[in-house]
């Protein structure tokens, strides 16, 4: 499984540049890149998103890289991890989920590591 890992970031600060790879400062869960990602790379595409700092936004995940996701972009994250039907026997989809919530409900940006 190549892992791509989503956590939140609960001390955002704006002006701060997120290079730094640490899953476990953010509490990640990991998903399977080829195996989601890929089917849902057309839906991303809609998610305005951010490289590594608010000074480089741009569209979707970057898939090898640090992506910042605003807490105005996660409903539609959460909508398209909710309608994949895998989510029904992965568990790693309902951490997923359920962290995402979390995000929206605390709005909170949310950091992406790609592979």
């Amino acid at each position: 499984m190549i892992k791509t890992e989503f956590g939140i970031i609960n001390d955002f600060q704006p002006n701060q540049k997120y290079t730094t790879y640490e899953p476990e400062k953010y509490h990640c869960v990991a998903i399977d890149d080829d195996e989601y990602i890929d089917d849902w790379w057309k839906r991303l595409l809609m998610i305005r998103t951010y490289n590594m700092s608010l000074e480089q936004p741009q569209w979707a995940l970057s898939r090898w890289g640090i992506t910042l996701i605003p807490p105005e972009s996660l409903p539609v994250l959460l909508k398209i991890i909710a309608e994949d039907k895998r989510i029904y026997w992965d568990d790693s989809l309902v951490e997923l989920a359920d962290l995402v919530r979390e995000a929206i409900t605390e709005n909170k940006y949310m950091i992406h590591y790609g592979v």
